[in-house]
């Protein structure tokens, strides 16, 4: 037993010395993941690299699960140190990591809403969450109370109040979290207004509740928000799916719909009278740190109060801040390199 220990720890002490070898030739930090923490993120590398001597991190936006998913795929040079996610890690996932090595070390940054946004020139949108259920789920309640496949094409099917203009949404893939937070905060919220569904064992009910339609009404558009404000814009009867700080960007060109009569501001979001909102987060892995250089550093910018305090500059990019005492709870954390705890 003696043996096989020393064997273990000779074999543990061998491929730390190898990933120390090899990530020492790699001095830039490899951030992945959300596209809603991608303009907060990119801030911060950009400001760190101007004051910090490190170099600017090199930030890729490829959603919150394909960025984990690489995240926890190993550890050394050719696996990213850091992942955004714009939804908590799943337990699956920390499993994933732990198995390949990978201590994760979670850091909260702070809230953000999801909205339902179209031109400037489109029509004023008021929805309930019951509403967009109805014109996004792949089966509703029919006449009879039996589902049946989703037969609204035009929004005023659904409600005489709205336009009558073609139900066209377009949406992120299933990699996204903003495509996971969308379903649990609308498409779970709006099913349970039906009592059928709601009656169902969880299984079917979630078979309901988050499968969205596949026959053209919703469209996947891909991680790449900039290309969905374009496609609104060509198309004003088109509605978007993205995160409150994309709209505040691009508020000269997009407006967003008031959901369940709340209007997506960020003092409603601030408030939590918004319904729709989440946290956004980054996960650091432990094993890089004091390896790849400045991660450490990266960590300390992004949670100080310059950067994520109530009057950091990532509020001028639409980040709704943490109270000041969560932020504190974080900062520790990533000065601690504290592992989560699920």
């Amino acid at each position: 037993m003696l043996k096989h220990l020393i064997s273990a720890s000779a074999i543990a002490a061998v491929a730390g010395l190898a990933f120390a070898g090899s990530a020492a030739a790699r001095d830039q930090i490899r951030i992945v993941g959300s596209s809603t923490v991608f303009p907060f993120s990119t801030a911060v590398a950009e400001q760190f690299g101007k004051t910090s001597g490190f170099k600017t991190p090199v930030v890729e936006s490829t959603g919150s699960g394909g960025g984990l998913k690489l995240f926890c795929s190993g550890v050394g040079t050719g696996h990213p140190d850091i992942a955004n996610a714009s939804r908590r890690i799943k337990m699956s996932e920390v499993e994933k990591c732990n198995a390949n090595g990978v201590t994760v070390v979670e850091i909260k940054v702070g809230y953000d809403g999801i909205v339902l946004a179209n031109a400037k020139s489109g029509a004023e949108l008021s929805l309930t969450r019951k509403q967009i259920f109805l014109a996004l789920a792949a089966r509703v309640p029919g006449p009879n109370g039996d589902l049946i496949d989703n037969p609204y094409m035009v929004w005023s099917d659904i409600d005489p109040s709205l336009p009558a203009t073609k139900i066209e949404v377009l949406g992120p893939p299933p990699t996204s979290g903003t495509r996971d937070a969308f379903v649990e905060l609308v498409m779970r919220e709006g099913a349970e207004h039906f009592p059928q569904i709601k009656a169902l064992a969880k299984k079917e009910f979630r078979a309901v509740s988050d499968h969205i339609r596949e026959d053209g009404a919703f469209v996947e558009a891909g991680e790449n928000d900039n290309l969905i404000v374009q496609k609104l814009e060509a198309n004003p009867d088109a509605v978007g799916i993205f995160g409150f700080s994309f709209l505040d960007q691009n508020a000269d060109k997009m407006k967003g719909a008031v959901v369940d009569g709340e209007k997506p501001t960020f003092e409603n979001i601030a408030s939590g009278a918004y319904p729709v909102s989440r946290s956004l987060y980054f996960y650091v892995k432990k094993e890089h740190v004091g390896t790849v250089p400045g991660i450490a550093e990266y960590v300390a910018e992004f949670t100080s109060e310059d950067a994520a305090g109530d009057e950091g500059y990532l509020i001028d990019k639409g980040l709704i801040p943490l109270p000041a005492a969560d932020l504190k709870k974080f900062r520790e954390a990533g000065e601690t390199l504290t592992p989560i705890a699920l």
